[in-house]
């Protein structure tokens, strides 16, 4: 599926001239003419109804993609042994490398979804993930954090693999490179769904935003139907990638078709997560995706094994949050939606709690990733259950 392209440069002329007073911006837009209101609601109708969209921002080009991606793809090719020197399970793998079999997809455990599955046309049904997910990621943390908070992250060091002298440049560059990026379509949504430019980005501000980029070995793991990232949802906010050299993501649109995502060369994808529901009372929802190896990403392993390029798929994945300490509600008008009863206002921090919190599935608690900035579900330990 083409998804329709959002150009973020005009936008981005404008934007700090933009009041955040909402009298003030109303009065903005019929000066600037009707193309500013009609791109906002066009952004925030595109979220509404695919859970994605597609911007081509012109302080995000090709090139620093490419760059980030070649840098992932060298660290990635090295072996198990190597990475592992980035391993810190001892802080629940809040920073450093996340090895493959360790990230489980809530479709593999939670039964209530896996009947909500069944239930799908077979051929809008995901595919069936056999285990844990086959993909490695690192974690790497953008962008300031709060000095005082009910949610302390733990005060670890960023772990940086040797023999890389440019990573902490390249990681912090493209990361807040991505948060400006989410920043610009945060206030377009704003604008287009009726609320101050601000609505999103004031409550954004130190959030626990996490650049969180995967490796998934298409030389081992190349065979179609291989699953790299099962069937879920984002707990965050917004989720950003650049494009990725190999295709392969499936999103599911509200009105529950499935469709494989195209990302133009130069552009970014963005996904909408839970916290974007909760603050919209159910007018956006969590869009739902996976990461499959499909004919089209067999067809470009062929191709990249003739040029003789690397056979790891790099997902530049970051997680944009709203801080921990704010409070998720649902905004402006949408708190006399009828559904704003189901999202009643929690801090944030305390909903990622939630979202990851060990439940009991087989006899046996799993203990998802207790970190409050990560939108995804990750196995950390598997223990028996006293019960």
């Amino acid at each position: 599926m083409d998804i329709p392209v959002i150009d973020l440069t005009r936008y981005l002329e404008i934007a700090d001239k933009l009041s955040t007073d909402p009298v003030k911006l109303s009065r903005q837009l019929g000066e600037l003419g009707p193309w500013l209101g009609e791109l906002c609601k066009e952004v925030s109708r595109i979220l509404r109804e695919t859970g994605a969209l597609v911007v081509k921002d012109p302080r995000c080009s090709a090139d620093d993609n490419d760059r980030f991606i070649d840098m992932m793809e060298k660290y990635f090719e090295r072996p198990p042994e190597f990475k592992r020197l980035q391993e810190r399970p001892q802080l629940h793998y809040q920073v450093g490398v996340t090895p493959e079999g360790v990230e489980v997809p809530r479709s593999l455990v939670d039964e209530e979804m896996q009947e909500e599955l069944k239930a799908m046309p077979k051929e809008f049904q995901p595919s069936t993930p056999k285990g844990p997910d086959r993909k490695w990621r690192y974690m790497w943390r953008v962008g300031p954090r709060p000095l005082n908070t009910h949610f302390k992250e733990l005060n670890s060091e960023p772990v940086i693999p040797e023999g890389f002298p440019e990573w902490k440049e390249t990681m912090d560059s493209w990361g807040h490179k991505m948060i400006s990026a989410i920043e610009a379509v945060a206030e377009m949504a704003a604008i287009g769904f009726g609320l101050p430019k601000d609505a999103f980005t004031s409550i954004m501000k130190q959030g626990p935003h996490l650049l969180a980029p995967t490796g998934s070995d298409l030389g081992c793991y190349g065979q179609e139907g291989t699953v790299f990232a099962g069937y879920h949802y984002d707990l965050n906010f917004l989720t950003i990638h650049g494009r990725s050299r190999f295709p392969g993501l499936n999103i599911w649109l509200r009105n529950g078709q499935k469709v494989g995502v195209k990302v133009p060369l130069g552009c970014l994808l963005i996904q909408t997560g839970k916290q974007i529901e909760w603050l919209t009372a159910g007018d956006c929802i969590a869009g739902m995706h996976e990461v499959v190896v499909t004919k089209r990403t067999i067809d470009a392993v062929k191709l990249a094994s003739e040029q003789n390029c690397s056979l790891w798929r790099v997902s530049s994945t970051l997680f944009a949050h709203i801080a921990s300490d704010a409070v998720l509600k649902p905004l402006g008008h949408f708190a006399e939606s009828p559904l704003a009863s189901k999202y009643p206002p929690i801090r944030a921090g305390e909903f990622v709690e939630q979202e990851l919190s060990g439940f009991l599935v087989a006899g046996r608690e799993i203990k998802f990733k207790d970190e409050t900035s990560n939108g995804r579900a990750a196995l950390v330990s598997f223990k028996k259950s006293s019960g």
